[in-house]
């Protein structure tokens, strides 16, 4: 649906409130905002009008820019603008080779899942569907060898995002992507059959802890080492110097051998990085 300038804000985004507010969110974020995008964030941000009660795109940045803006709305006006989209089971041929491949070869070289937890990490994991889809496939993979065990940190920088995955619940058109054998043994459906909605069963809810983190952190507050990290479709919306930043972050918490999926659309090349391509965006930290 194309989003509209809002009908909350008695006035629109003046350039140069545009201008301030797209390097704020840079700098804050990594997300860059062209001109092309002022209605989008006109729209958007007329919800935090509303929510505030201010009238004026010129209130709500002189109350986003100040200390008590960056503390108490911040975090909410980074809610509205990021770009959440995701889908069970999104690029297939990552889990096949997870399963036929990535862990196979991590249960041998590191006894990761056999003598230790298999650690693993979806990145900007919006309203769960990764982390959750990576879930059923451990659990399917537990089922067939024994003594396997698996943790799964996911996060995303939308508060708002992480507490819908937390919840777990679905609309029955989102669990399309799902087969029928997983959806009767991980999805439980509604009771009340005018909602049309599924939950994810309790015993996978229990292997992914969610928390909010932000690419841009210096700490990202977590010194666990990571077997396998899922950061898919994200890098897109950063700069190449920023993609660089965020991705040399994330090696620093892959252990060594482990394993970095990326987004069909993107690429690591030409960023000096400890990694080797392995696989079509699949890469293993030297």
């Amino acid at each position: 649906m194309m989003e509209t300038p809002s009908a909350y804000a008695k006035d629109s985004l003046s350039n140069e409130l545009f201008r301030r507010l797209s390097d704020f969110i840079y700098t804050e974020c990594g997300i860059k905002m062209p001109q092309a995008k002022k209605t989008m964030l006109e729209a958007r941000l007329g919800k935090r009008l509303k929510a505030t009660g201010m009238s004026s795109f010129h209130d709500y940045c002189t109350y986003l820019f100040s200390p008590e803006g960056i503390a108490n709305e911040l975090i909410h006006m980074i809610d509205v603008v990021t770009t959440n989209k995701t889908d069970f089971f999104r690029e297939p041929q990552h889990f096949d080779y997870l399963l036929n491949t990535a862990i196979p070869h991590l249960m041998h070289t590191s006894g990761a899942g056999l003598r230790r937890s298999l650690m693993l990490w979806s990145a900007a994991c919006s309203s769960g569907e990764e982390p959750y889809t990576l879930a059923m496939v451990l659990e399917e993979f537990a089922s067939r060898v024994s003594g396997f065990s698996y943790l799964i940190l996911a996060t995303d920088i939308s508060t708002r995002m992480v507490e819908a995955a937390r919840r777990a619940i679905y609309p029955e058109e989102r669990i399309a992507p799902v087969p029928m054998e997983l959806r009767h043994k991980y999805l439980l459906r509604s009771r009340d059959p005018e909602r049309q909605e599924v939950r994810i069963v309790p015993r996978l809810r229990e292997r992914v802890k969610f928390r909010r983190l932000n690419f841009l952190d210096d700490d990202f507050g977590f010194r666990e080492k990571m077997d396998i990290i899922f950061c898919r479709n994200v890098l897109i919306y950063f700069d190449k110097p920023t993609q660089h930043k965020v991705v040399d972050h994330l090696c620093r918490h892959l252990a060594p051998g482990g394993y970095l999926f990326t987004g069909h659309s993107e690429t690591l090349s030409g960023m000096d990085l400890p990694l080797d391509q392995v696989a079509n965006t699949v890469s293993r930290r030297r």
